[in-house]
């Protein structure tokens, strides 16, 4: 077995045709276990440049890992893991499969008596099984970053974890991976990254004018890309510049130093737990109420978010208004229904997120005061 560092800095192998070079940074001697989701790595031509690459490897495949992945599923992999010995885990594919593997990563060498804790209790993870990933949906930025989210299909919680023992170590972002996706998928993905920059940036007026350019330039981005990328045929440039702004916007750069807040995720978890909705669609529908609740308490930063990304003079009486009307437009513009009926979700749903959120104990829902448990309840009620 050759010497393997895991203190290594990660690697992000970046471009067409990288795929082909994953052999060389998984070192020989680990058996490798391939994790995938439903099977279209197999159609479109993924799997076959992976396996190829692994040729000189022991490997295994895990496939059946569902978006918002499901402890049910990832529990069998676990124990697959245990069983044969893996030692190291290669995701192939978008956040939910990364997601998945982090946990296959942190719960195959936990030493409690149930894994789960590490995501219901914050139990503490003290090492991981070493794991990478191929990239083929950009939106989480789970390539790049120690987070992950688990789905328990028996209680429809849907909650977090994180640690650095399953920070990725190397990501194969190959933009023509990308080119297979169906249209809602690169929707989702746009949205996702979007809102994420939104969770770090829509805080306060801090006064660091870099961390907001940053992301502000990321948020013009993708304003100006979403469209073309559900509208046209793939395109290299395009695609890579989605796949790379997916990427930062939740590796740390732009939330080093800077309050942020994620109640749009946490409350947006719970639609997704209840009523099995993509995650970037209740992000779409989620945000604005977000927005409207918290116009007052953020009214400086609305308004810098509204000349700067999106061109409207702040000293209009509607500005801040209109901010929030035209991120709501952008996200229907990219084919997302943004509004709880358009699901068919009612005045109960509320009830039952609200409830789940105190019987948890949460005030506080993101990281900032006021969005809370007090005014979720007002924060959906603007959705319906």
């Amino acid at each position: 077995m050759e010497n393997f560092n895991y203190h290594n800095p990660v690697h992000v192998l970046f471009g067409k045709g990288t795929i082909a070079g994953i052999g060389k940074v998984i070192p020989r001697g680990f058996k490798v276990m391939l994790t995938y989701g439903g099977g279209s790595i197999k159609q479109n031509g993924v799997h076959e440049q992976v396996t190829r690459a692994l040729r000189d490897h022991e490997v295994v495949e895990f496939g059946g890992i569902e978006p918002n992945p499901c402890l049910e599923t990832l529990t069998l992999a676990v124990e697959r893991a245990r069983r044969e010995n893996i030692g190291f885990l290669l995701a192939v594919g978008g956040g939910s499969v990364i997601d998945g593997t982090k946990y296959i990563a942190a719960a195959s060498c936990f030493r409690g008596a149930d894994p789960w804790d590490i995501v219901a209790k914050g139990a503490r993870v003290d090492a991981a099984l070493p794991l990478a990933a191929v990239l083929t949906l950009p939106a989480t930025g789970s390539e790049m970053n120690c987070n992950s989210v688990i789905t328990r299909r028996a209680t429809r919680e849907k909650l977090s974890f994180s640690s650095r023992h399953v920070f990725p170590r190397f990501s194969v972002l190959d933009p023509e991976t990308t080119y297979s996706l169906p249209r809602h998928q690169v929707a989702n993905g746009v949205i996702d990254a979007f809102v994420h920059v939104m969770e770090q940036y829509y805080t306060s007026r801090h006064g660091d004018e870099i961390q907001d350019r940053f992301s502000e330039g990321i948020l013009k981005t993708l304003v100006e890309l979403g469209p073309r990328l559900v509208d046209e045929e793939p395109e290299y440039q395009s695609r890579a510049t989605f796949t790379w702004a997916a990427t930062v916007a939740l590796n740390g750069l732009i939330g080093c130093g800077v309050p942020q807040d994620w109640a749009t995720h946490h409350i947006g978890h719970e639609l997704t737990a209840f009523h099995g909705l993509d995650h970037g669609v209740t992000l779409a529908i989620v945000l604005p109420g977000v927005m409207q609740v918290t116009a007052g308490s953020r009214r400086g930063k609305l308004l810098q978010y509204a000349e700067r990304v999106w061109g409207i003079d702040p000293a209009r009486p509607d500005a801040a208004g209109l901010a929030i009307e035209r991120t709501e437009r952008f996200f229907q513009r990219l084919g997302v229904k943004t509004r709880l009926s358009d699901h068919g979700i009612g005045a109960e749903t509320i009830d039952r997120v609200v409830h789940r959120f105190r019987e948890r104990g949460v005030y506080a829902l993101g990281g900032l005061d006021d969005v809370n448990v007090d005014n979720a309840r007002e924060t959906l009620a603007t959705r319906l």
